[in-house]
């Protein structure tokens, strides 16, 4: 598509309204998982690290960078159905439903990383990269501008602080999304594999602002779910 307004124009005249929303069953499946994955593993390689001789700084980065791949193992079947049925250009109603998807890939193409793991290496490299900016850059910047005892500013505060570490974080792993959605989408030519590789995939282009919109904003508020929630279970277990 030649523009993100062709690209929405151009779906809702071939697929309908509800086309927009093909593909939502996985990501709501994989989102519990996925976030208590995420923030879990985060602590547990934090622990981990704080046996070894790194700066403190370093440790939040390495223990983000732990979490993302963890995580990414455990998302990747979920966003290979995903696309699958985003790539479907039949009207919502007509597209198979997710588990039905999701056996047919089984079916005709297995488990390993022509089928229900395509793309794992993009996958681990997105989800990686991400978590080790967004962790690293929050609670470094964190632990430099001083608390405030106002709780609204101090809301403000980390609230500013995620909303720039999901940004940064978001762009910095542009070219592994990128990968990702090549690799597990459908090829341009049919019978014929282009994109195979994750770093092989990377060079080819993106639409920046509505990755960009579509992370910051969820990056800022997850971090303040987790901020928060994490501060309630240490005073309250």
């Amino acid at each position: 598509y030649k523009s993100l307004g062709d690209s929405f124009r151009t779906i809702f005249r071939t697929e309908g309204l509800f086309g927009f929303y093909k593909g939502i069953l996985p990501p709501i499946m994989a989102e519990t998982p996925k976030r208590a994955v995420k923030f879990f593993t985060f602590e547990q390689y934090k622990k981990l690290l704080g046996h070894a001789s790194l700066s403190p700084g370093l440790t939040f980065a390495v223990a983000g960078l732990g979490s993302g791949l963890t995580e990414a193992v455990v998302v990747n079947p979920f966003e290979v159905v995903k696309v699958s049925l985003q790539a479907n250009r039949n009207a919502f109603t007509e597209q198979p439903s997710t588990f039905v998807q999701a056996r047919r890939i089984i079916t005709t193409e297995g488990l390993g990383f022509r089928g229900l793991n395509k793309g794992l290496t993009a996958t681990l490299g997105r989800h990686g990269v991400f978590n080790m900016v967004y962790f690293g850059f929050y609670f470094n910047v964190k632990n430099v501008i001083p608390v405030n005892e106002e709780p609204t500013l101090e809301f403000l505060r980390k609230f500013g602080i995620g909303l720039v570490s999901g940004t940064i974080a978001s762009i910095i792993n542009i070219p592994f999304d990128v990968a990702k959605s090549r690799i597990q989408g459908p090829q341009p030519e049919p019978g014929e594999i282009k994109y195979r590789t994750c770093f092989k995939t990377m060079a080819t282009g993106s639409n920046l602002i509505l990755k960009i919109m579509s992370s910051f904003l969820g990056g800022a508020v997850m971090l303040l779910v987790y901020e928060y929630a994490y501060a309630w279970l240490q005073k309250n277990w």
